[in-house]
């Protein structure tokens, strides 16, 4: 009962506008004719608060141009947070290329530190802005900006040409063929969107001339036509292609309307890679040089030997030079995080914080407030406890406060907001139309297809990224949404790879009932020898038939795929019934889902069977996030809900933290893990981002563990 009171909180809490920020202040940048009272007065707080909280302004005298002051603020502060704030728009100054962290030691200086980092002091203030009002004290933890190192000879190599855009080109694709990060590229060319990546055809660039190099024939397509010969089938278009035949479908949804491929069909298909030559995906893996890195150090990180990396990238001779890219052999990839052939620099986001990032959150959940009655506290908990979305929501919601508790002791402030869609499109329409998304980084929710389709649509005209909480998939392509929940072939394939390495000629039964087919073809796939049970009426097992296909000589592998819950109560019931001194049984799945969870599945015979599964998520540890939960909702433990609405919403609030783009910041970060899920993001170009990260589970006297990525 509980549990539900304080959900009920929630839900009231929801009724009202949220706003999270790091500390109860702001910064203000004095302009020209501003003076200390105009000052106060614009921000409703006293001349005298605004000089005690900056303590090297003695009087109104020293307030002068340029001088970023402290304005502490209270309750009666009127701010518009649907429009940028005038103290926002400063002069953009030099950015850094990342962050380190210090902790402040005893009889330590600003000037010591100025020193020690080669920075002024005036860099080191900026990105620590306490520093402006407070001094240094043993024991703070201060964010060292790291800025790129320029020498003369570089500046003298540097020459530019003009370069105009070619049909379906795109910042990464030029940015890639001038051997220049994309960072560079807007650098270079300031009047570029920062919140679109639009690109017009015949916009012309300013880039880095390449030595002794043409581009003028280099051309980068994303698609060609194609003409249907007779006789051609999705799956042999798909082979010659290198793409997955529903991939081609989404590319050319007419495929579907017409009932199929057709002889003269005119289709649109991503443009064949040029195989003609060594360098390509199949044989290689590559890696973009970052500034201040050295060959030495590339060759540690890499596992490479000088001799091999200059070999395989001649162009080194003329220098090592950031936004390079290098080429490295296939077989270096283990070890090594690799996305889409890229090797990826392993990021930690906790240490990669920069607290001059605001990110700007929506959550879009069916928290259906217009459906609860709050008159009736009793029927109102009643709704809470069943109804899976209401209660889904709020759990993943409390979560979610949680994470935004947590970032904001790291010094972030985040601005929020909160929108109940009441599992209706209709109403997702409503608030788009109502409410300004002007600067929100990222949507997380809804959780239903049709409004999720609806919000990814709306979200992207804003080039805004959508986070879907539960869903794994969509049956429309949304360039824009992050996907959180692993597709089914994933958790499947990762179950199946750790089979194979741990496969030593044991006995394999596959037990599968007829909407779990794709399971059973995948399983008999990797173990051609398997013996299928028979299946009566598509819900219980041939018990005679199934008896002797147990072998005595070798350990059985039974892999039970269905969705019926007293299938899976009879099968692990009977295969608990088998095991003696002869038999030796283990029961395995690779669709885990609520029919292994019912309460009528016996955990003792799930124990005794070693029922191994895969999972993208994992039960929650006694770990800071359980203990920050229990202490903020009064000792209530977190539910699974709870604990993935922390893990989703932590996970982009580092990355907005570290990059306030999160399409830009998928590209550098790997794997990331949390209380109980885990992330790694693949953007299909198709579809949107995919989650790969999952988890192998197994039961083991009568608890449930997780294997571990060392026993792959």
């Amino acid at each position: 009962m509980k549990k539900y009171i304080l959900r009920l909180g929630i839900v009231v809490f929801l009724l009202t506008s949220i706003q999270v920020s790091a500390q109860n202040k702001t910064t203000h940048v004095v302009k020209e004719g501003e003076t200390l009272q105009s000052i106060s007065q614009k921000y409703r707080v006293t001349p005298y608060t605004i000089i005690q909280s900056n303590k090297e302004i003695k009087t109104a005298a020293d307030v002068k141009v340029n001088t970023i002051l402290i304005i502490p603020l209270d309750g009666s502060v009127i701010t518009q947070q649907n429009e940028p704030k005038e103290e926002e728009k400063v002069e953009e100054q030099e950015k850094p290329l990342g962050f380190t962290r210090h902790r402040v030691r005893r009889r330590e200086t600003l000037f010591g530190l100025t020193q020690k980092y080669d920075i002024t002091e005036e860099q080191l203030k900026r990105y620590n802005r306490q520093l402006y009002s407070e001094p240094l004290k043993k024991g703070m933890v201060l964010q060292i900006p790291k800025f790129p190192e320029r020498t003369e000879e570089e500046e003298r190599e540097l020459d530019f040409e003009t370069y105009t855009v070619l049909p379906k080109e795109t910042r990464w694709s030029i940015a890639h063929k001038y051997g220049i990060t994309v960072d560079s590229l807007i650098a270079l060319n300031p009047d570029l969107s920062k919140t679109s990546d639009y690109l017009a055809m015949g916009q012309e660039l300013k880039l880095p001339r390449p030595k002794g190099d043409s581009l003028k024939d280099q051309q980068v397509d994303l698609f060609t036509s194609f003409t249907v010969p007779p006789k051609q089938t999705l799956y042999s278009l798909g082979k010659e292609y290198g793409i997955p035949s529903d991939s081609i479908i989404k590319l050319n949804p007419e495929i579907m309307e017409l009932g199929g491929l057709k002889e003269g069909m005119m289709i649109r298909l991503p443009k064949k890679r040029d195989t003609s030559g060594e360098v390509n995906t199949e044989n290689f893996i590559f890696y973009e040089v970052k500034p201040k890195q050295n060959i030495f150090r590339l060759t540690q990180n890499l596992k490479i030997t000088r001799d091999e990396l200059f070999q395989l990238n001649p162009d080194l001779e003329n220098g090592l030079k950031a936004g390079m890219v290098l080429k490295l052999p296939k077989e270096n990839a283990e070890g090594l995080e690799v996305k889409n052939a890229l090797v990826i620099d392993k990021i930690n986001l906790i240490d990669s914080v920069n607290t001059q990032n605001r990110p700007k959150l929506v959550f879009m959940l069916p928290f259906r407030l217009d459906r609860v009655d709050f008159g009736d506290r009793k029927k109102t908990i009643n709704q809470i406890k069943n109804r899976r979305d209401v209660n889904l929501s709020v759990g993943f919601y409390s979560g979610a406060l949680v994470a935004l508790d947590s970032i904001k002791r790291m010094g972030v402030s985040v601005d929020v907001k909160a929108f109940d869609t009441e599992r209706n499109r209709d109403k997702v329409k409503e608030i788009f139309f109502r409410e300004n998304f002007f600067g929100v980084n990222a949507i997380i929710g809804p959780l239903l297809p049709d409004a999720l389709d609806e919000v990814a649509v709306q979200a992207a005209s804003k080039n805004i990224p959508v986070i879907a909480p539960i869903a794994s998939d969509s049956k429309l392509s949304h360039s824009n949404v992050f996907f959180s929940v692993p597709k089914d072939d994933v958790l499947r394939k990762k179950m199946l790879s750790y089979l194979e390495k741990t496969y030593t000629d044991q006995n394999v039964v596959i037990i599968a009932d007829s909407t779990h087919q794709a399971a059973h073809d995948s399983i008999l796939t990797k173990f051609p020898a398997a013996q299928i049970a028979k299946i009566i009426d598509n819900k219980s097992l041939h018990l005679d038939e199934f008896l002797i296909q147990l072998s005595e000589e070798k350990e059985n592998w039974v892999f039970v795929e269905t969705a019926q819950t007293n299938m899976v109560s009879s099968v692990s019931s009977i295969l608990n019934s088998a095991i003696n001194e002869d038999v030796s049984v283990r029961m395995f799945t690779t669709n885990f889902n609520g029919a292994f969870e019912n309460d009528a599945i016996s955990s003792s015979h799930l124990s005794n069977l070693r029922f191994t599964y895969p999972s993208f998520y994992r039960k929650a540890a006694n770990d800071a996030f359980t203990r920050a939960y229990s202490k903020r909702y009064k000792g209530l433990k977190p539910d699974r809900y709870a604990v993935r609405g922390f893990d989703v919403t932590f996970d982009a609030l580092l990355k907005l933290a570290h990059k306030n783009n999160l399409f830009e910041t998928s590209k550098i970060t790997g794997l990331t893990e949390y209380t109980g899920n885990s992330f790694n993001y693949f953007n299909d170009w198709t579809s949107g981002y995919y989650n790969k990260a999952c988890y192998l589970m197994e039961y083991d006297s009568l608890r449930i563990k997780e294997i571990k990525l060392d026993d792959l």
